[in-house]
């Protein structure tokens, strides 16, 4: 069974950084992408980032040049590192990773960014 499993929200101050992570598990196929996501009290879940194994690394303009996407040696860990904080950023972060043909989801870690 697949499971993904996200680490290392928790409070910030704006202007600070973290670094989250997704590890896989479960599974001996290949990850093909992962991704990260957010949703914020009262909204809909948005796009953050997403890479392929290999590949080119895409964002949501919010998080442009301020976070980056990587994904581990092992291929079956997805880090997000956020820098330049801000409150707007505070959410539940989600992971994705896509093991064709399925796109199983973490349970979220939190991360909150103080004014």
């Amino acid at each position: 069974q697949v499971q993904v499993v996200e680490s290392g929200g928790g409070l910030v101050q704006s202007g600070g950084s973290l670094r989250l992570s997704c590890e896989v598990s479960g599974s001996s196929l290949r990850v093909n992408a992962m991704g990260w996501y957010r949703q914020a009290p009262g909204k809909q879940r948005e796009f953050i980032a997403t890479t392929s194994v290999g590949g080119t690394p895409n964002y949501a303009d919010s998080v442009k040049g301020r976070f980056t996407i990587s994904i581990g040696n092992a291929k079956k860990t997805a880090y997000l590192q956020m820098n330049s904080l801000k409150p707007e950023d505070t959410a539940v972060y989600y992971c994705n990773a896509f093991l064709s043909p399925v796109l199983y989801w973490g349970q979220g870690t939190q991360v909150t960014v103080s004014s």
